[in-house]
């Protein structure tokens, strides 16, 4: 079984698997799921597993936080990995305490507390990989078994793209530390259901990239090297434009059918510009590729003509 998963890990297909990561604090005044509730909490938790995740994989891109579940006491973190490599390192960090470690510090720093101290549970499906941590490729079956059931929570992209503001904030005025993950003239949370305005800038594969709206350039690289992946990435982008919700991939599927997978693409990613406007931006299309493990695609799109292998 095992080396059936491998083989299917080494096709062309990419290397995707979820699992879930369960939080709970020792210290009976720190309640991680009270903490997550609250409005002003919400980013210092948030922005502490996503620093912490980082450090586990070595990249900002390494491991995907799709929803953050709150059922008391524990904080439940659904995760998705899109490289087996990525997901080896994590689980290294996970079983010789780094990740712990990494969380706590962070947690401490970004919440002002003197200590947060943590008990983790790791799970894919109904297997408990704590028990099975020293039998790595085993852990990394189950990962790879359990797919993904969900796209990113709206929550997690809103606090994924004020995480990004407030780290550029910090880069202009870094010669004004404060102690709390927000400081006063830091950008603020956007409201429940808010719109926002696009991030001026992103991070792919630990690189500081300027947001901008997608060129005639872009759209014709997409459509030329995307191919029947077109679909994938229309869903991913459908979550946030209303323009490509239901029936309508299927329908551009359908209409440019005898025109080819260019056309098909070519025509998905024109009604996303369309219907966003300013909104449609580089850093929207390159999560949605990175959702789909187009690695080397965002990599052409960004100018970076890198020659690694994606799998």
């Amino acid at each position: 079984m095992i080396l059936q998963v491998l083989k299917m890990a080494g096709s062309s297909a990419p290397w995707i698997g979820s699992a879930y990561l369960f939080l709970q604090s020792t210290c009976k005044t720190v309640i991680l799921p009270n903490l997550y509730e609250s409005s002003q909490k919400k980013p210092c938790v948030f922005k502490a597993l996503k620093l912490a995740l980082a450090d586990s994989t070595g990249s900002v891109n390494g491991v995907d936080m799709l929803k953050v579940h709150c059922s008391y006491p524990h904080l439940i973190v659904q995760l998705k990995f899109c490289k087996r490599e990525n997901c080896r390192r994590f689980l290294q960090s996970y079983r010789e305490g780094e990740l712990q470690k990494s969380l706590q510090n962070h947690l401490q720093l970004s919440l002002a507390m003197t200590t947060v101290p943590l008990e983790m549970e790791l799970k894919a499906g109904n297997e408990h990989l704590d028990s099975m941590l020293k039998d790595e490729d085993r852990c990394l079956e189950c990962i790879y078994r359990e797919k993904p059931d969900r796209l990113r929570d709206e929550e997690i992209i809103e606090l994924e793209e004020h995480l990004k503001g407030l780290i550029l904030h910090q880069n202009i005025n870094n010669n004004m530390p404060s102690k709390d993950c927000m400081s006063p003239n830091s950008p603020s949370l956007p409201s429940q259901g808010s719109s926002l305005s696009p991030q001026v800038t992103f991070l792919f594969q630990g690189q500081q990239f300027d947001n901008r709206s997608l060129t005639p350039d872009d759209h014709q690289k997409f459509a030329k090297l995307v191919s029947k992946k077109w679909k994938q990435v229309g869903r991913s982008l459908q979550k946030n434009c209303r323009a490509l919700r239901d029936p309508a991939i299927d329908n551009l599927a359908h209409e440019y059918d005898r025109e080819g997978l260019y056309e098909q693409a070519y025509q998905m990613l024109l009604r996303f510009i369309q219907s966003e406007g300013k909104k449609a931006t580089i850093a929207r299309l390159i999560a949605a590729l990175e959702e789909n493990g187009l690695t080397s695609l965002s990599e052409e799109l960004l100018g970076l003509h890198s020659n690694e292998d994606d799998s």
